[in-house]
């Protein structure tokens, strides 16, 4: 038996969680005030995802960059590499809230969009 002790980072509540595992199967998690709390030690232990943010260069922008994030979760051990990904983008203004700057960042599936609009100068 394994267990794992995690901080829950679904809400600002922060619950303790304790995650019990068998032969690599989660046979429990206690701590949690949500049922989210439980899904995420369940995620956490097994496949863990996190949501990325960064920003991206701006030409002929108003601001010389605009701040993005990931559309989904992406896996926690691509972090890497789609950062590497978002570092080579430069974008054109203007550029509209929710455009996507980068289509399936590192084989993930995922995209990288605006969370900002920037007006062109």
């Amino acid at each position: 038996m394994e267990i794992r002790n995690l901080i829950c980072i679904n809400c600002p509540l922060g619950c303790p969680l304790t995650v019990t595992l068998e032969e690599g199967e989660v046979v429990s998690v206690v701590g949690n005030t949500c049922p989210r709390g439980a899904s995420y030690g369940r995620k956490e232990v097994s496949a863990p995802t996190r949501t990325l943010t960064s920003i991206v260069r701006v030409r002929n922008g108003h601001l010389p960059v605009v701040s993005v994030k990931t559309a989904a979760d992406i896996p926690k051990e691509k972090i890497g590499s789609v950062m590497d990904a978002v570092h080579r983008i430069d974008a054109d203004a203007p550029i509209a809230m929710g455009q996507v700057l980068l289509k399936d960042a590192a084989g993930t599936g995922v995209d990288i969009v605006a969370t900002k609009a920037i007006r062109r100068i």
